[in-house]
């Protein structure tokens, strides 16, 4: 098991890496500038993610009395926005790929700096404080994000045809390696996860996960699919962001059981929405599309 777990986070890495790697290969550099250029749009992801989450998340945790590691793993999945394989998700209920592709830069570019900043304030609400360095912070977005981003956009200008190609095996082992990494952590990890439910942590993980759909849905601005994108950017956090601050800040504790307990939860809950959210977009586009 601890071996395993060991081997998790390169498994996890190289996996995303070739994910976002593919991403890139279809994207271009205007897409990943997209809401930089429109600071409306982006004040409003950012007060979806950063501010609601949170606080919803710090009300939640102070007043059910949780158990101490799933408090934690709350609080912190709360501050870890945006995995990077979420495009994949946000594509399939309509999402535009300048408005995808744009909101996942943007807010993982400015994760190295409201992350600490939340973290900051987080601290003056509870008796422990957590912390994790900007520096810490950019590694994990530039490793999970950034690079592999650029990468696929660089080789897209150069190859192309090459990159038309390669995109869709490149995902498709990316895919299969997540799972391979996670699957079998998150089978040996499930008895200690069952161990965390009680006390209302389902109802506190359900609470804040809602919470995250309702603000990016209410947000996202006048278009559906914006919309549907950043509900499902506001419902989904970063685990990796999560456990680097945990190692960080926590080097004792073994959050992981409580971090996969609640990615679990916010994807059952974030069912029912991809669900509508995709037959919404298909009747929407049905009259354009009638065959």
């Amino acid at each position: 098991m601890e071996a395993l777990k060991a081997w998790l986070p390169l498994l996890v890495l190289l996996s995303i890496g070739l994910m976002v790697l593919a991403i890139g290969l279809g994207a271009a550099l205007e897409h990943a500038l997209y809401l930089f250029r429109r600071p409306g749009q982006l004040l409003r992801a950012v007060v979806a993610m950063y501010v609601v989450v949170p606080v919803v998340a710090t009300f939640v945790v102070k007043s059910l009395h949780l158990a101490p590691l799933v408090a934690l793993a709350i609080v912190l999945m709360s501050v870890s926005p945006v995995p990077p394989i979420l495009p994949v998700a946000q594509r399939k209920v309509g999402g535009r790929q300048p408005y995808v592709l744009g909101l996942l830069v943007a807010v993982s570019v400015l994760a190295v700096v409201l992350v600490p900043l939340s973290l900051v304030l987080l601290s003056r609400v509870f008796p422990v404080s957590a912390y994790l360095p900007p520096p810490g912070v950019a590694r994990v977005i530039l490793l999970t994000v950034l690079v592999p981003l650029a990468a696929g956009i660089a080789i897209g200008r150069v190859a192309p045809a090459f990159a038309r190609r390669a995109s869709g095996p490149i995902a498709r082992v990316g895919t299969l390696l997540l799972a391979l990494a996670f699957l079998p952590v998150l089978a040996l990890s499930l008895p200690q996860m069952i161990g965390l439910i009680g006390n209302g942590t389902l109802l506190a993980i359900a609470v804040v996960s809602g919470a995250g759909l309702a603000a990016g849905h209410m947000l996202g601005g006048p278009d559906p699919d914006d919309r549907s994108a950043l509900a499902l950017a506001t419902l989904t956090r970063h685990p990796g962001i999560a456990l680097a601050i945990a190692k960080a800040s926590f080097p004792g504790l073994n959050v992981l059981d409580g971090v996969l307990l609640y990615l679990l939860v916010s994807v059952l809950i974030g069912v029912p929405y991809r669900r509508w959210a995709l037959a919404r977009h298909e009747a929407a586009d049905a009259p354009a599309n009638p065959a």
